[in-house]
């Protein structure tokens, strides 16, 4: 079988080479002007540097250009897009149609990988992307693992979904919520907002803290828990979805270095032999709840219908 890509998201440089250490395959950086809810930031020099040591290694770099552009900012997509060609990046994550054609002003190649985050539902949007130059649709999070299963079976392009990590909730292109609970002084309440990577939404009936950060593109707020599959993986191996996504945003460097070694390990148990994977799986996923962080619980997401925002 085709292994699947272990794409991850770094936060820094030195994080890169830890990530390549665990077995990560491919990595998207990128800087908020342009893509959304990124790990870390990496300036154009920086994806420069990022892009030498990750090609030295014989992995992939993917920049992040997934923001919702306003005519104010889609002049800096054309040169942005030229100086990615001339770095000799692997390929730019987009949702806004802008970039299309803001690519084919910059006369650059770069592949396209689609990603609308929560529109990404049916393969008919993953062709229909695909005949206008995406070789990838990343799929929406909150899809069951049989419509996964169904659009890789029917995708003329590659399929990505995300495997472990925090879900996108909301998202509004303002301050918002800091405003809104600060202002008219509501019962839930913006925890720490000087430091916009590590403010939660406390919801004291049902004991949840949503974390929270306002940047560029405005205000997101992710789920309570932390969806994690590395014991469910059979099905999407058995569908051969071409990439497995760790998302990393506001987690440490070295939780998200730990994750990697034990989905590399899933993929490659199970590349061995399906029984290699099963036999290990239940110690992997173990090694991952010694690590979580205590008010982020692990859970399977949407693909069985088990979570519900």
């Amino acid at each position: 079988m085709k292994k699947p890509e272990l794409l991850v998201t770094p936060q820094s440089l030195s994080h890169i080479k830890a990530l390549i250490e665990a077995g990560a395959d491919a990595f998207l950086i990128g800087e908020q002007q342009f893509g959304l809810r990124l790990a870390g930031e990496f300036t154009i020099e920086e994806v420069r540097e990022a892009t030498a040591i990750i090609h030295d290694a014989g992995k992939k770099v993917y920049v992040a250009m997934n923001a919702i552009f306003h005519n104010d900012r889609v002049d800096a997509l054309a040169p942005y897009m030229k100086a990615l060609a001339e770095i000799g990046v692997d390929g730019i994550v987009f949702g806004d149609p802008s970039v299309i054609i803001a690519r084919r002003e910059a006369d650059v190649n770069i592949p396209l990988h689609w990603n609308p985050e929560t529109i990404a539902t049916n393969w008919f949007q993953a062709n229909y992307w695909g005949k206008r130059g995406a070789t990838r649709a990343v799929l929406a999070r909150e899809l069951s693992m049989d419509e996964i299963v169904e659009i890789k079976e029917n995708a003329e392009i590659e399929i990505e979904v995300q495997v472990h990590g925090m879900t996108c909730m909301f998202q509004s292109k303002r301050p918002l919520l800091g405003h809104y609970f600060m202002y008219e002084g509501k019962a839930m309440e913006v925890e720490k907002r000087k430091n916009n990577r590590n403010m939660f939404l406390h919801d004291p009936e049902r004991n949840s803290k949503y974390p929270i950060y306002e940047d560029l593109n405005g205000t997101h707020i992710f789920s309570p828990n932390d969806m994690c599959i590395i014991d469910e993986l059979d099905e999407l191996f058995e569908a051969e979805i071409d990439v497995f996504k760790i998302e990393g945003v506001l987690h440490t460097e070295e939780y998200v270095v730990a994750v990697t070694e034990c989905y590399r390990k899933a993929i490659d148990a199970y590349t061995e032999s399906p029984d290699a994977y099963f036999d290990i799986k239940e110690e992997l996923l173990a090694k991952i709840e010694e690590i979580q962080p205590e008010l982020r619980p692990l859970d399977t997401g949407f693909f069985f219908k088990e979570t519900v925002y």
